[in-house]
């Protein structure tokens, strides 16, 4: 009975949430998408294209150092606009 007489005060005081009406973060989301879409992609899928040339370099070879690159290349160009999408679906 101790909780239920709180609970039903938070139930009678809350107010109706709308899914996608909160519009708080949409200017940090628009420059992280913006971010990826544009320069910042470019620079993250060199760094990491860089990185596995530096690998495969070292004598060391693994497909990893073939396949992370493209991968987060693929993820930054291609990921962005899917993830959204799906978001803005779901939501």
């Amino acid at each position: 009975m101790t909780i239920a007489v709180p609970l039903a005060v938070a139930a009678l005081a809350a107010s109706a949430a709308y899914a996608g009406a909160d519009t708080t973060f949409t200017p940090a989301l628009t420059k992280f998408t913006d971010f990826l879409e544009g320069s910042g992609g470019k620079i993250i899928t060199v760094l990491s294209l860089a990185g596995g040339l530096i690998g495969l370099a070292s004598g060391r070879f693994s497909l990893g150092q073939v396949a992370v690159p493209v991968g987060v290349g693929i993820g930054v160009g291609t990921g962005v606009p899917i993830v959204t999408s799906v978001v803005t679906a779901v939501i």
